[in-house]
């Protein structure tokens, strides 16, 4: 270890007669001063410092900072910090490594050695966001859907497997295994991680960075971690440390149980609802309180999964007695348990009851006040309770019906090819998926659906014809148990035949509606719902003909799949009739807690063992993929899912000087909560969209188009994909939804990539300019990438969200924030303006330095405002003046 251990704090520990090494929290507190009431989260951090102290990017007056957070509770100081590993998904883990392979090319064509470019700190990519729901509610929809995976995504594949021959350090997860934080959850992660070095064994808290924001879903296990975008993620890789400002900490307190029939899931939404409404958006929250001592671990998972929803960095849990038993169930060593609980011991990690570390601010729940509920119809923080979700969908149709769109009663006949005929309403559930690491990580409420599904079919519901409905788990573990506990069949038997292990509805890979839905969907322009159980249910993101989107207990995705519709509410009116006739409802179906932990009991440790025995093998197909043995990749220029980037192209040269922007023009003038997925979204391809086009000049027929995800490893799909989501309002064109923008001064509506295209043709710089929440949801470097790519100098928002904001500076875009009270509204921003952004040139960038927007109207008046630069470190301020991180980290090892 590199520190300089300047407060004498390295000491030993022997658990069962190994001797470790490690940096002591209670020893540094001698010199520190009194730091055991920071919350644990805090205690992580400080020991990472105390760890890696050098005296250049970890210092002594860091370690003093950390203990005088306790005063203020809040820091201005920034901190370098170094995550023990990195996690990715195959969505952002593919151009993660396309960038790798360009940075290899980049070093070989300078003369370098290729080989120097490789992860320093150990990297697991987990294939999880490809697999599509083409087939369901058939047996063979598992095997099917493989096997179309497989075809789909041979070039990917390949590449991936190249890259973990290739590199160091990087290991793959092959398909068909799980999602990418239930595999962290049941297997990668340790809690306590452990480094041999110097034949000794360095033990220290177990910490990661991953290139998906759920990544915070091992917070439930004591591990720190968070979402990052691909691009710092990279850095992290290479030996780059993350860099921060010492964070706020939020305490969340639990006290009492939850009542009968309530799940994880209403409890996650309720969470996710308080700190929305709190605002702790770059912000660390901590859980706390004697009702941890009763809220297992897969549930305490389920609440740190959704931290991106609520808008933290992380949803952390101490260690305690839960987190023990749940190493112990999963398969962990017994070595490894002992050490958890000796090390978190030793350094004041263990939560004792009535703990209540200092935060800088506090928010408490009784878990006895949880009701049911789902959150909807467009975002995870709208919390709705379940008897209210009849009216929530009624009003968005009214608000949709003031807008110009379809009538509230709308009605089409429809008639499938098997000989059904119904009528297809607005509200009707076209897709109801048990899906996600959220809910799919959880035997509980995984198990109170195999109930829900058991006790439906004993009464003779059956599922609504209309409805397409899939059972994606996040690992084969949940497979077993559901077979062990017998209630595959009945799951198989309503049409929760298992798809695949991955995210699949979440992410966008619904996968196509039968073909008479879609047509009487599209005929009469039906506001139709999806129920999952998933985190995100953003605009256009589960299915492009799916306007309102349900998150919901995997329960009650069985539930709506009986009733068919979101305008029925479940929790009075009968979901259907008996063989008898008899009306059946909800409550006749749920099962009671003691049914559930019946069924839990089938879930043992030998089921984890056995699955996770050859995880990083792959079955047949996998394993005979041809992979070339070279350092640097082969590029196919032909290729429609790899390409050479250019981010590198001029690496050899100096980057340009940082200057003002001038006569730009605003290429998108934007609302508020504009996502990731509206920026660079992940799902479906239109025919006639600028990527689509693309695809097809390069001999892809639509109907091999795959999706936005899976072609992130070619920038020419990307970048024409960036601000195509169907649903992005852009109010230059009056709030109309599409990818679409007016050219300036000639007044052409075009698609943005193509005139962004005659933007650059013209030598315009471009702007961005948006409303609050700018870049909420997924940790998309593609949605930086892209906006980089079609020439945009600048972003200016209300205000941003954290991974969004850091994207933008790690790929040289600058983030702006409005200041006072000026907004896009206040200044009357049409989108026809000349933009200038002054105080660039000749001044010494510094972090949250003000800036002036002069803005030059049509008619030749103008109006100056000021901004503040949301380039928030020193260290983001060489990343920047360096053309990017990648580009910095590429510069150093160049120079050196």
């Amino acid at each position: 270890m590199p520190s300089l251990d300047s407060l004498n704090c390295h000491r030993s520990l022997e658990v069962a007669g190994k001797t470790y090494q490690y940096f002591s929290l209670p020893e540094a507190a001698k010199r520190l001063g009194q730091i055991d009431k920071l919350p644990m989260s805090m205690k992580v951090l400080l020991e990472n410092l105390l760890r890696w102290e050098d005296d250049e990017t970890v210092t002594s007056d860091d370690l003093k900072a950390m203990a005088a957070w306790l005063g203020p509770r809040n820091s201005e100081r920034e901190i370098q910090y170094r995550p023990a590993r990195v996690l990715m998904q195959d969505f952002t883990g593919v151009p993660a490594v396309v960038d790798l392979a360009a940075m290899r090319a980049a070093v070989a064509a300078a003369g370098g050695d290729p080989q120097r470019i490789n992860p320093l700190s150990p990297v697991d990519l987990v294939i999880d966001h490809s697999v599509m729901v083409d087939r369901f509610a058939t047996p063979a929809a598992f095997e099917e859907n493989v096997e179309i995976e497989m075809q789909r995504n041979g070039e990917r594949y390949a590449f991936l497997r190249w890259g973990q021959r290739a590199f160091n350090n990087f290991s793959v997860v092959p398909p068909g295994t799980g999602i990418c934080h239930q595999v962290n959850l049941e297997y990668l992660a340790r809690t306590v991680w452990t480094r041999e070095e110097d034949e000794q064994t360095w033990a220290y808290p177990d910490t990661l960075v991953g290139t998906d924001s759920h990544t915070t879903m091992i917070n439930g296990l004591g591990v720190l971690g968070w979402g990052v975008g691909g691009i710092e993620a990279e850095a992290a890789m290479l030996g780059q440390p993350v860099s921060m400002l010492i964070p706020e900490v939020i305490g969340f307190k639990l006290t009492g149980k939850l009542k009968e029939g309530i799940t994880a899931t209403d409890l996650v939404l309720t969470v996710t609802q308080m700190l929305r409404k709190k605002g702790v958006v770059g912000k660390f929250v901590e859980f706390y309180g004697d009702g941890l001592a009763d809220l297992p671990l897969a549930d305490r998972a389920t609440i740190a999964n959704m931290a991106p929803e609520y808008g933290a960095t992380c949803g952390f849990f101490p260690v305690d007695d839960i987190t023990l038993g749940y190493l112990r169930l999963s398969g962990r060593s017994e070595e490894t348990v002992q050490l958890v609980e000796a090390y978190s011991k030793a350094q004041g990690l263990w939560r004792e009851p009535g703990h209540e570390p200092f935060f800088t601010d506090t928010l408490a729940l009784d878990l006895g006040s949880v009701e049911a509920s789902l959150a909807g119809p467009r975002r995870p923080q709208d919390r709705v309770p379940l008897p209210q979700v009849p009216k929530a969908f009624d009003d968005l149709l009214g608000l949709q019906l003031k807008s110009g769109g379809a009538p509230a009663a709308t009605s089409v006949l429809v008639e499938q090819d098997d000989g059904q005929r119904y009528p297809l309403e607005n509200g009707a559930v076209v897709i109801a998926a048990i899906t996600s690491c959220t809910n799919t990580s959880n035997p509980s409420v995984m198990m109170a659906a195999g109930l829900v599904a058991k006790k439906a079919v004993e009464k003779g519901l059956t599922r609504r014809p209309w409805v397409k409905s899939s059972l994606a788990p996040g690992s084969k573990v949940v497979t077993e148990y559901f077979r062990a506990a017998g209630l595959t069949p009945y799951l198989d038997q309503l049409g929760f035949n298992l798809v695949g292990y991955g995210c699949t509805t979440c992410i966008g890979n619904s996968g196509p509606l039968l073909a008479p839905i879609e047509q009487a969907i599209q005929q009469a322009d039906l506001t139709v719902a999806s129920v999952l159980s998933g985190n995100r249910n953003f605009e256009g993101r589960v299915h492009p003909l799916v306007k309102a989107n349900w998150l919901a207990s995997p329960p009650l995705v069985v539930a709506y799949a009986l009733a068919g519709t979101v305008r029925l509410d479940i929790s009075q009116e009968p979901l259907g009739q008996d063989q008898k006739g008899k009306p059946v409802y909800l409550k006749d179906i749920w099962p009671s807690q003691k049914e559930i932990a019946e069924a839990i009991q089938k879930v043992d440790t030998a089921m984890f063992r056995r699955e996770y025995a050859e995880v990083f093998s792959g079955d047949e197909q996998w394993r005979n993929i041809l992979v070339p043995e070279s350092d640097t990749y082969a590029w196919q220029t032909d290729s429609t899912y790899i390409q050479h980037p250019p981010f590198f192209a001029d690496i050899s040269k100096a980057p340009p000087k940082v200057e003002d922007v001038r006569q730009a023009r605003i290429l998108a003038l934007l609302g508020d909560s504009v996502t990731t997925d509206h920026i660079s979204p992940a799902g479906n391809i239109k025919a006639d969209s600028p990527a689509g086009r693309y695809l097809r000049e390069h001999g892809v027929e639509p109907k091999d188009f795959n999706s936005y995800g899976s072609r992130r490893g070619n920038h020419e799909v990307m970048m024409r994909g960036t601000f195509a989501n169907i649903r992005i309002r852009n109010e230059m064109l009056g709030g109309e939804e599409g990818g679409n923008t007016l050219h300036i001064p000639s007044g052409e509506k075009l698609a943005i990539y193509d005139a962004a295209m005659r933007y650059q043709t013209e030598g315009t710089a471009l702007v961005i300019v948006a409303g609050k929440e700018y870049g909420t949801g997924s940790s998309r470097d593609w949605a930086a990438k892209g906006t980089n790519l079609l020439g945009v100098k600048a972003v200016i928002a209300e205000s941003f969200e954290r991974i969004h904001r850091s994207n933008l500076v790690g790929m040289g875009v600058l983030p702006l924030q409005f200041e006072a009270d000026n907004d896009r509204t206040t200044l009357c921003l049409t989108g026809r303006e000349t933009l200038a952004i002054l105080g660039l040139t000749g001044a010494s960038l510094k972090p949250h330095m003000p800036l002036t927007l002069e803005i030059t109207r049509e008619d030749g008046t103008q109006d100056r405002v000021q901004l503040l630069c949301r380039i928030d470190t020193l260290n983001e301020v060489e990343y920047f003046k360096a053309g990017g991180i990648l580009h910095y980290v590429l510069r150093q090892m160049l120079a050196a």
